[in-house]
């Protein structure tokens, strides 16, 4: 489907949309083979707002949008369907598999990388840096400054020197950080990341799209550890992001553990008006999230470069997922002479959200 299509698609959809019923639809409702439709008005949602949202997305650009209201889809608009690289959510995947192998004792947050080998290209790793643990990398805090694979222009322009931060002491969001972790998380499980996510996560969401051909790694000079990048759609990512609201329970199976999702959606850094930072996750803090709309402290998101959104609002029992068709390329000299859409920036996936809300005329 392309997005000139998107506003009809949305009124097919709402249109489409059965009587309204004197109970509202139960929450703990979970997709089969593909998602159910909403019943919209006994949710209490405008279908004229969601159609202004709609056209607002399909002014940003070529993309999909879901909106997921208690395991329904109230809005599913543009190409739910294509699989996009969806750049540094790709972390957020990590980090729920970091989740299932922690709790089943695999893996030890408070190792630190002298302990368990990691190195990197010379100018190697010093002693200092070696006494990193897992935690910090998956906090973004190792206050290791290595060159790495998959960073951008801003990145490679803002990144501390070596040695000017003890590992645990400072947060910058660290590609170094979030690289060595997949290997990590490979050394320690012996299993490939995409193995893992596709039998421990993919396939017991029933997830309609994934394929081990969806996954790849991006080498690079600049590190040993290469940056490993996912092809998704957006429906398949709205069913990890409801996963997520409904505390790794899918049907009755605990795929994630509930505690590790509590911990890992914590604000253990101050990322200013990005709110906080967790285990590889972005965290609402003080109502700071994305700008332009106040988000619940409990509410947390996936980011990606181009316009790539997973956010997770347990407050309202939503899933909004929005994902441009901008693909960026995997290294920073080949994004710096590359012609790239603008994408979708924060602001504007706060306005999008904005609209979305106005959307629901019964008070959450």
């Amino acid at each position: 489907m392309r997005p000139t299509t998107l506003i009809l698609t949305c009124i097919s959809i709402f249109m489409l949309q059965p009587p309204a019923i004197a109970q509202s639809q139960p929450t703990n409702t979970y997709p089969g083979n593909s998602w159910q439709k909403a019943d919209n008005k006994a949710l209490g949602w405008s279908d004229q707002k969601l159609q202004d949202a709609a056209a607002y997305a399909q002014s940003l650009g070529p993309g999909g949008l879901m909106v997921v209201d208690g395991g329904r889809v109230v809005m599913d608009c543009g190409d739910t369907d294509y699989r996009s690289k969806i750049a540094s959510v790709r972390k957020s995947l990590l980090s729920a598999l970091y989740g299932i192998h922690v709790r089943a004792g695999r893996i030890d947050l408070n190792n630190t990388l002298d302990q368990l080998g990691i190195d990197d290209n010379a100018p190697s790793l010093s002693p200092t840096e070696k006494q990193a643990t897992i935690r910090m990398l998956l906090q973004a805090r190792s206050g290791i400054y290595h060159n790495s694979v998959g960073n951008t222009p801003s990145m490679q322009a803002t990144r501390p020197g070596r040695g000017s931060h003890l590992p645990g002491t400072f947060w910058y969001y660290n590609n170094w950080d979030f690289n060595a972790l997949g290997t990590l998380f490979e050394q320690q499980t012996h299993t490939k990341i995409p193995v893992a996510f596709l039998e421990q996560i993919a396939r017991p969401l029933q997830m309609q799209d994934f394929t081990i051909d969806d996954f790849y790694y991006s080498p690079g000079d600049e590190s040993i550890h290469p940056a490993y990048h996912f092809r998704m759609t957006v429906r398949d990512l709205a069913r990890f992001g409801y996963l997520y609201l409904r505390k790794g329970k899918w049907l009755n199976l605990q795929i994630i553990p509930a505690d590790w999702i509590l911990e890992s959606t914590q604000p253990y850094s101050d990322a200013g008006e990005s709110g906080g930072y967790g285990y590889l996750w972005w965290v609402a803090q003080n109502g700071k999230h994305f700008p332009g709309v106040t988000l619940k402290d409990g509410s947390y998101s996936a980011w990606g470069a181009g316009g790539k959104f997973i956010v997770i609002l347990p407050d309202r029992d939503l899933v909004v997922v929005y994902c441009t068709n901008v693909d960026y390329p995997d290294h920073a000299a080949q994004m710096a002479a590359a012609d790239i859409p603008k994408g979708v920036n924060r602001s504007e996936m706060g306005h999008l959200l904005n609209l979305i809300f106005q959307a629901k005329l019964k008070q959450f």
